[in-house]
């Protein structure tokens, strides 16, 4: 037992049931001091530990003891002539592997902290469910306690731990093959192991179950709830995507999610004028979205919030008094979280598991001005902040901008120039002098025509249409500047 939590208590209301107790290393010792009848591993096998403690219950008397199949007559009459003793519960809690890697120990550190014994001790026992319990973490000894009170475990419960017994090393192997691995995230085989860690109300729509299970890294996954009522399949998805634009804009900046897409985001020089602004781009689709802050939330952020019904806020950390405000919105789920950190994403399909590196957002030293006019700092700027919200949203995307705020926006359209046409026209007056940012190529001339007629006055986007030439010289026919970045930015 590395987590000797309770094992006294476990240990003595086996020993008043008439159970023998056989521990080995610092848990015999642990035991012996508590005064619990214990037999030490080694006088079982006759064999010292060896290696440092490496090899302790890895011996035929204790495995034999463990596998052998109570229905079996060969089985029996096999151990009863070499001595073998039927073990008929085995507990055991491993190494914290996954405690030593988080903390932050060195290799060789962590090797030690790789259990062996201990993970064959309980495949063996969850093999062998139908006549052995195995217990593998002191959290079930409350379980285990009452039934051992009560006449002993049920078939039933040995099959439900057995599962669990499996799923527990499957994970800790999980754990330990994602350290080998290092940086290598695509590699031929995907180890994945995630515990529960929510049941939801339901998924997308209300016949759907869901949960949510651990994941790669931090983010919305790992956030805490600090109000409002229970989460949603919906609300994590949608905060999920406000919370990534969100730590990828200089801050102080908002950002209003709708059905995972942008609706408004900012950058101000505070969290209060953030909102207002990203609030502004589109007020009635704002309306029951996600917010999310990229710095703590004060009173004043507070109290913008609660003017317009939303779903979720999230924030890495909140003002007591700010906090106050929120909570008083009985339906607002607000969530402190910390960046994100994930290294890949993983979306299901029929049959299979699409696995991709994260986006990453070039800067603007790797674009290159391909009409003659050349833009103005200030249109720099906004191009630059036009260009992440752009990558966040579905395609095809069209996103404007100015003055470190969204002003229009086309999300998921099937064409390019529709996107343009719906960002154009959500913007309205807002969109003369306005700067533009495309997520993929512009196919035909139209989407640039489209967006000079509204006023656009810049447009980023990644060149590489075979119509390239003739998008920009409908730019420069125009007066309108044009940057390529030479990689694009899809959102599926």
């Amino acid at each position: 037992m590395s987590d000797k939590t309770g094992i006294e208590e476990l240990a003595r209301a086996l020993v008043a049931t008439g159970t023998e107790i056989v521990s080995s290393g610092g848990t015999a010792q642990v035991l012996e001091a508590a005064g619990v009848p214990v037999t030490p591993v080694e006088k079982v096998t006759g064999a010292p530990e060896m290696l440092g403690g490496r090899v302790k219950t890895l011996h035929p008397l204790i495995h034999g003891g463990i596998l052998a199949d109570r229905g079996e007559p060969s089985h029996l009459r096999e151990i009863e002539k070499l001595g073998i003793a039927p073990i008929d519960l085995v507990v055991v809690d491993l190494y914290p592997f996954a405690l030593a890697l988080a903390e932050g120990h060195g290799e060789t550190e962590l090797i030690e902290h790789i259990d062996i014994g201990g993970v064959a001790l309980i495949r063996a026992a969850a093999k062998n469910w139908r006549a052995v319990t195995v217990v593998v973490s002191p959290e079930s000894y409350p379980e285990l306690l009452e039934v051992v009170r009560s006449g002993g475990p049920s078939l039933e419960l040995r099959r439900e731990l057995a599962l669990v017994a499996f799923s527990h090393t499957a994970a800790y192997d999980a754990t330990i093959a994602r350290y080998l691995a290092g940086n290598e995230s695509l590699g031929d085989r995907l180890v994945i192991s995630a515990p529960k860690m929510l049941d939801l109300r339901y998924g997308e729509n209300p016949h759907q179950r869901a949960a949510l299970y651990e994941g790669f890294g931090s983010g919305i996954g790992s956030s805490t709830q600090l109000g409002g009522k229970e989460l949603s399949y919906n609300n994590l998805l949608d905060a999920d995507a406000a919370w990534g634009l969100a730590t990828s804009i200089e801050p102080p900046a908002a950002v209003i999610v709708k059905h995972t897409n942008p609706c408004g985001a900012a950058s101000a020089n505070s969290l209060e004028s953030a909102l207002r602004r990203a609030r502004a781009c589109d007020e009635s689709s704002a309306f029951g979205g996600i917010v999310a802050l990229n710095e703590t939330c004060d009173g004043m952020a507070a109290r913008a919030i609660v003017e317009t019904f939303f779903e979720v806020v999230v924030a890495p950390a909140y003002d007591p008094g700010a906090l106050d405000i929120l909570r008083q919105k009985k339906q607002l789920r607000v969530l402190a979280a910390e960046a994100p950190s994930a290294a890949v994403e993983l979306r299901s399909i029929s049959g299979g598991l699409l696995v991709q590196s994260c986006d990453e957002v070039s800067g603007a030293g790797e674009w290159t001005v391909v009409t003659k006019a050349e833009p103005r700092p200030e249109q720099l700027d906004d191009l630059r902040f036009a260009w992440v919200v752009a990558a966040t949203v579905k395609s095809n995307a069209i996103v404007l901008a100015a003055e470190r705020a969204t002003v229009g926006i086309g999300a998921g359209q099937m064409s390019r120039v529709q996107a343009a046409e719906l960002a154009t026209r959500n913007a309205g007056p807002l969109a003369a002098g306005a700067v533009c940012a495309s997520d993929a190529f512009f196919p035909f001339a139209d989407g640039i025509q489209t967006l000079a007629d509204a006023g656009v006055s810049a447009v980023v986007q990644p060149g590489g249409s075979v119509r390239d030439d003739e998008v920009i010289a409908a730019g420069d026919e125009r007066g309108l500047t044009m940057v390529f970045t030479g990689r694009r930015h899809f959102r599926h």
